[in-house]
């Protein structure tokens, strides 16, 4: 996302404290997650939180949510001047206190009605008033700017509407401190930009508290009126935006504890001969099988190369990374993809492994990891034949390997035998890519790989992928965050309506350059 896209905003007024929570500690096996942690908002703010992946900052608002219940965690939790004790998440409802987590909580065979009155259900005499039920889901949505049936399904619609579905269930609790977990995680510029405003719109017109966290630091300057830092489970600094200046700079060194001078690391440039051609290549929608979703794309990434793929959200890219994967996904696939100039055919996952490649989703708890497993088990889960013997698995091979990846990126965990689901996000996106890593590919399909990571831990993902193309291996990333792909790749396809629009070098590429190019076939398109 682009700072240019988000310009100063007038400033609202702030009344009084509607939150205070007091040397919050929690502590998890073998790690002390969060160290007397002190925050304080103000009734009507939009209070941003920010750290490095495993900073705490989750595990804070699960405490306040009540996910993690009073009696598991020290410290004091005041709200409205009374202190709480929440045993559940239904606690801290009843008195409008609203988390909306990074993955979404949606039902997708449900309709957004059904989705926005679960266990708040509109009934009366104990049946549900499916009229009543359809009214009210209309006004909140109307809220929030959805304008869908609200008898559709949460599958058929969206990421960027399914998180203002979020937002209009929310509503629906009578909310008045509303928490974000990275929100905008999912969503294209434009998207995340409306509901951004609609945090604003919320606080000058309703009166609604949030609290944001997220690791988009220019989204956080844009929005946000007091920013807490927390580093290693400690509260470091409140900045207050009536009396400090907050910049993207000023928060990263917060953050991280010191300035970082570049985003990207410099790497050696050693580009060779073409690893991946990929020719012709067309995808049909699994479900809707006369709609296309890849149409006749056609792109090569060379060894020691970095591709990315630009566009907007639906453009067709995941379709393409993923169809080319062993055909993860689509119907009526066709065209030819060739490896070091040889026709090869993967039409499976493990077709596709042995062949050299890996595909790391941006869907790491849906399609990427199993999070109630080990860091160890998900570390080697694509090549288990690399720690067995005639099929017989090697444990402590297993542990000695996956214990030097967990080192080599940064996992923060005391071994390799912690589960999955007790990292932060940005750790267990580390273990995705250590998973594929692991597998010792040639060519990686990269699609989101920094989602949900924090500044620091980006730079030490960009510096894994810089070593992986300097020893000759190839990369087609693709990313939503169009610094990033300008910051990282050698050359970039433009991707729009399920096709390839333009290519550009890495000199010729820039973020009006792109989205000039998607507009000008979008009018085209729309012309035609």
């Amino acid at each position: 996302m682009s700072v240019s896209s988000f310009q100063t905003r007038e400033e609202g007024h702030l009344s009084n404290t509607i939150l205070q929570m007091h040397d919050i500690t929690k502590t998890f096996p073998g790690v002390k997650a969060l160290d007397q942690v002190n925050i304080e908002v103000t009734e009507g703010e939009i209070h941003a939180i920010c750290g490095e992946n495993g900073a705490g900052k989750s595990t804070l608002m699960n405490v306040l949510s009540g996910i993690h219940p009073y009696g598991s965690y020290e410290g004091d939790v005041i709200y409205q001047g009374k202190e709480c004790h929440f045993k559940n998440i239904k606690d801290s409802e009843k008195l409008g206190i609203v988390i909306i987590h990074q993955e979404l909580a949606l039902v997708p065979y449900l309709s957004i009605a059904e989705n926005m009155f679960i266990g708040n259900e509109q009934s009366s005499h104990g049946v549900v008033n499916w009229d009543m039920t359809n009214q009210k889901a209309e006004e909140h949505m109307a809220v929030v700017g959805l304008h869908e049936n609200p008898r559709a399904m949460i599958k058929d619609i969206g990421m960027g509407k399914q998180q203002l579905v979020e937002i209009a269930k929310a509503l629906a609790k009578n909310v008045k401190l509303l928490i974000l977990d990275e929100p905008t995680s999912s969503l294209n510029e434009s998207d995340a930009k409306n509901l951004l405003d609609l945090l604003i719109s919320f606080k000058k017109d309703r009166g609604i508290t949030s609290i944001m966290i997220s690791h988009k630091l220019n989204e956080i300057a844009y929005c946000a009126d007091k920013i807490t830092v927390i580093r290693d489970g400690q509260s470091i600094e409140t900045l207050d935006r009536a009396v400090d200046e907050i910049t993207e700079e000023r928060i990263i060194k917060g953050m991280v504890g010191r300035e970082m001078t570049s985003r990207y690391p410099q790497r050696e440039h050693n580009i060779g001969d073409i690893a991946l051609e990929i020719k012709n290549w067309s995808v049909h929608h699994p479900e809707f099988r006369e709609r296309k979703v890849v149409d006749n794309v056609s792109i090569n990434v060379r060894k020691g190369e970095v591709v990315g793929i630009a566009g907007l959200i639906g453009a067709g890219r995941t379709e393409l990374a993923m169809s080319v994967f062993g055909h993860a996904y689509g119907s009526s696939i066709s065209g030819e993809v060739y490896i070091d100039g040889q026709l090869v055919h993967l039409n499976t996952i493990p077709k596709a492994i042995s062949a050299g490649l890996a595909y790391v989703s941006e869907d790491r708890k849906g399609n990427g990891l199993i999070t109630s497993n080990s860091i160890k088990h998900n570390l080697s889960l694509a090549r288990p034949e690399f720690i067995s013997e005639k099929g017989i698995l090697d444990k402590d091979l297993e542990t000695n390997l996956t214990g030097e990846y967990r080192e080599m990126l940064g996992i923060k965990a005391p071994t390799v035998e912690q589960l999955v689901s007790n990292l932060s996000g940005g750790n267990q996106q580390k273990v995705l890519v250590g998973k594929w890593m692991f597998a010792q590919p040639d060519i990686m399909l990269m699609d989101e790989p920094t989602r949900g990571v924090d500044v620091g831990a980006k730079y030490e993902i960009y510096q894994i992928i810089n070593d992986l193309v300097e020893q000759g291996k190839s990369i087609l990333m693709i990313s939503s965050e169009l610094p990033e792909i300008l910051g990282m790749c050698d050359r970039v396809y433009v991707m729009n309506e399920s096709k390839i629009i333009a290519e550009m070098s890495s000199e010729e590429a820039s973020q009006e350059a792109i989205m000039g190019c998607i507009m000008q076939d979008s009018k085209g398109e729309i012309g035609a």
